[in-house]
């Protein structure tokens, strides 16, 4: 699965986000990486306590929160607090793949990551580089977004971030544990609720295909969905 979310926010509120950002307290992103990623990682980071992370990280939660399609997409049950990082001119983060267990700072609560999700807050035209690059089963997708776009994905694929070779790159990243553990059954629930939606635009919510749809729609899930 790999699912493009427009408007999580508007380009004037990634704009805000990047004002913000700009003058924070960046540290080494090495930091956080673990022993493999160490040698590959380079770019800068928020500290997960720094009020402005928190701040914004809830901000972006309460949006993910209202948005029917990264709802759809990811059937979130735990979110890991939403981080921030960016890459200047030289920085890369080379191929890896994230932990599967991860522990939300803080508390005595783990998460297993099913999906990875990258929130842009630049805009395209004001860096070069900086791809995001996630391995498939038909080669490498490469995502570059307008500011405000989110990108979610398998935390179990491989993907990089390619080197930036003019201006800045900021964006927020958090791994999401799935209601729906089984990738295939989440790809599937997704394309019918896609269905049912366009569906009822069409016929109302009333209609009985649509009635009947949805009924499919919420059977299979409280036979897949793991709470």
């Amino acid at each position: 699965m790999l699912i493009c979310i427009d408007n999580v926010l508007s380009a004037k509120e990634a704009g805000e986000f990047r004002r913000q950002l700009e003058t924070a307290g960046w540290e080494d992103g090495v930091k956080s990486a673990g022993s493999l990623a160490r040698v590959n990682k380079h770019n800068r980071q928020l500290a997960e306590t720094l009020p402005l992370a928190v701040d914004l990280g809830n901000e972006i939660l309460r949006r993910l929160g209202l948005h029917p399609q990264f709802i759809s997409a990811a059937l979130p049950g735990k979110i890991y607090p939403p981080r921030f990082n960016r890459y200047d001119v030289g920085n890369t983060y080379g191929t890896h793949v994230d932990s599967a267990i991860m522990r939300i700072p803080g508390t005595n609560i783990t998460l297993r990551s099913d999906l990875s999700a990258t929130l842009f807050l630049s805009d395209p035209d004001t860096y070069d580089g900086g791809e995001l690059q996630i391995e498939g089963a038909t080669g490498a997708q490469t995502v570059k977004l307008e500011a405000g776009h989110m990108v979610v994905y398998d935390s179990s694929s491989l993907h990089r971030v390619t080197p930036v070779t003019r201006g800045t790159r900021y964006a927020s990243f958090m791994w999401i544990e799935s209601l729906v553990r089984e990738e295939t059954a989440r790809t599937s629930l997704f394309d019918l609720d896609q269905a049912i939606q366009q569906l009822t635009a069409k016929l109302g919510t009333q209609d009985e295909n649509v009635l009947q749809l949805t009924n499919v729609y919420h059977n299979l899930l409280r036979r897949w969905a793991e709470t």
